[in-house]
């Protein structure tokens, strides 16, 4: 029986000094954001300097000293990632006006330059466009030129890999091939624009843990998860927030470790997971709803070329995928800030019956 266990610690992220160098193969976190106000508060606590920057109307100041104390949160996760591993960073530009000068602060630019200086990979990145139900707003000088500008609706998934390529031998090898996707989510995955409905900012009914979120949809960790790590791998997310990287490694059959600076946001955290612990099957049976369906919408000529799956039983479109097995959550039981978690294999499904 496959057992993962996901740990919460409370703390600065730049220093998590109980983990050991070289210790989780993936990060996948969604810092605050530099230049945007909801977040001010939070870096000037660390840094005085910010303040003194923001009231002082230097914003360029400001922008570069809240980079620098992300960069050592960047730091330790170097410490931490294996080589061959990955850096998945979710981020948004910022535009803001000081001293009546509006401008853009490039948020996913400053990271980039970081990680190149640390020698890490830089990979393709992608662009999560967040679905809007306004697509006539505007801002700036509306239909008069030359004031107006462009109003941002999207965010940017960066993409770091520390060393070369990941070789897999022995047992990780058969890991990484039960955690293989569809060929269709690969497709999906893969492509350099996503377009995923944004998550609401506001949880509980604090105003300090609602202004101090960082929210994202669960989908968007849980596609880095299965597409850089197998099962059985620890995922930190150095950022926590209310632990929606977490639910996609219980999902996924990951470990994982969360570091939340905010002690209100982690006991938060941990009563949301444990809440969104039993719809978690929910979504993983539906990934194989939406692969069923895709197979049913094949021609029957590219049916009969198919392969058959020879955990649960369906076609799949390449060899491949024919070891993938999707794995749902049996139990979990919550420790303090500890949870662990078993798995049982989902039913065989009868291959006659698809078509």
């Amino acid at each position: 029986m496959a057992v993962t266990t996901h740990k919460l610690i409370v703390g600065n992220s730049n220093n998590v000094s109980e983990l050991e160098n070289e210790s989780v193969n993936l990060i996948i976190t969604s810092p605050p954001y530099p230049m945007i106000e909801m977040w001010d508060d939070m870096f000037a606590k660390q840094d005085n300097g910010i303040e003194i920057a923001l009231k002082s109307e230097n914003g360029i100041a400001a922008f570069e000293s809240m980079h620098r104390l992300l960069d050592n949160v960047w730091n330790e996760c170097d410490r931490l990632l294996k080589r061959q591993g990955f850096i998945c960073i979710n981020i948004g530009d910022a535009t803001r006006t000081i001293n009546g000068k509006f401008q853009m602060y490039s948020n996913h630019a400053r990271i980039i330059q970081k990680f190149s200086s640390m020698g890490y990979s830089v990979l393709p990145d992608i662009h999560w466009r967040k679905q809007s139900n306004a697509p006539n707003k505007f801002m700036g000088s509306g239909m008069y030129p030359a004031g107006a500008y462009v109003t941002y609706e999207h965010e940017y998934i960066l993409i770091f890999r520390k060393g070369g390529k990941r070789l897999f031998k022995g047992e990780e090898k058969d890991r990484r091939q039960k955690s293989a996707y569809f060929w269709e989510e690969r497709n999906i995955w893969f492509s350099d624009l996503w377009e995923i409905k944004g998550t609401s900012q506001g949880i509980g009914n604090s105003k300090k843990t609602r202004d101090r979120s960082a929210a994202y949809p669960f989908e968007i960790p849980y596609r880095l998860v299965n597409m850089y790590s197998v099962e059985g791998d620890v995922v930190l997310d150095p950022f926590s927030g209310i632990g929606t990287t977490t639910l996609a490694c219980m999902a996924s059959n990951r470990n994982s470790i969360g570091v939340e600076i905010d002690e209100d946001i982690a006991k938060i955290a941990l009563d949301n997971i444990v809440e969104q612990a039993p719809k978690l099957n929910n979504y993983v049976e539906n990934r194989i709803s939406k692969h069923i369906a895709f197979i049913n919408g094949l021609s029957d000529e590219k049916k009969e070329a198919c392969y058959i799956n020879e955990n649960h039983g369906f076609p799949v479109k390449t060899r491949q995928e024919v070891d993938i097995r999707i794995d749902e959550l049996e139990t979990f039981k919550r420790d303090n800030d500890y949870i662990s978690c078993e798995y049982k294999p989902i039913r065989m499904f009868d291959q006659l019956t698809l078509f």
